[in-house]
């Protein structure tokens, strides 16, 4: 049977309650049997979830960058279909309205924030930095160039990696870095993960390799 609320109807509920000018909503999908999580975040991955034992997380956007109200709720209800218990819960959601009348938001302290949600023992990342003007995709790629950036086609983005202790990806330290020449010179974006790890232990490889459409990152 399914569990005593769908993925789908626990969704909606969330929706219900977010403030009428949401933007984002960071989301934390709890899977209740260890067999299923690994098919749970398969199903999720056009959702760019990351997963951490049974805690799979994932965003929705309203508009913009990131998946879809719709596109989650189409990805949940397929692991309704396969009968996957599991629990929704809203971690953290973002105001349009308020974040058009803060200040200009810091890359660095976009990461900061980011970090502080990664589990203690991440190991390997792979984000994403969107900026907010294409006047600025020449002077940050330079900017960024000790984190390998790949420029993401018809956007204006770059997707990167970051190590923890040691493998493929710039140092974490390295990273925060570059994003704070960016804040230097004024270059606003905004920075994602797209996938992460924990606890890695590469054995005769530098770490893990991800594929994304297709091609190894």
């Amino acid at each position: 049977m399914l569990s005593p609320m769908a993925l789908v109807e626990q969704w909606r509920a969330i929706e219900r309650d977010l403030p009428q000018g949401w933007d984002g909503a960071r989301l934390r999908l709890t899977v209740e049997n260890d067999a299923n999580c690994d098919r749970a975040a398969a199903l999720l991955g056009p959702a760019n979830a990351g997963r951490h034992g049974k805690v799979i997380s994932f965003s929705a956007a309203r508009r913009g960058v990131g998946s879809s109200a719709d596109l989650v709720r189409r990805l949940l209800a397929r692991i309704d279909r396969e009968r996957i218990e599991a629990r929704l819960e809203l971690v953290r959601v973002d105001e349009a309205e308020a974040a058009a009348a803060a200040a200009p938001q810091s890359v660095a302290g976009d990461w900061d924030a980011l970090s502080a949600e990664l589990p203690a023992d991440w190991s390997d990342v792979y984000a994403e930095l969107e900026l907010r003007s294409t006047d600025h995709l020449e002077r940050a790629a330079l900017l960024l160039a000790p984190v390998n950036p790949a420029r993401v086609p018809d956007r204006t983005a770059f997707r990167f990696r970051v190590a923890r202790r040691f493998g493929y990806g710039a140092s974490a330290e390295m990273a925060r870095r570059c994003f704070e020449r960016l804040d230097e010179e004024n270059i606003r974006g905004r920075v994602r993960v797209l996938r992460a790890l924990s606890d890695t232990k590469p054995v005769y490889t530098q770490g893990p390799v991800w594929y994304v459409g297709g091609r190894a990152v």
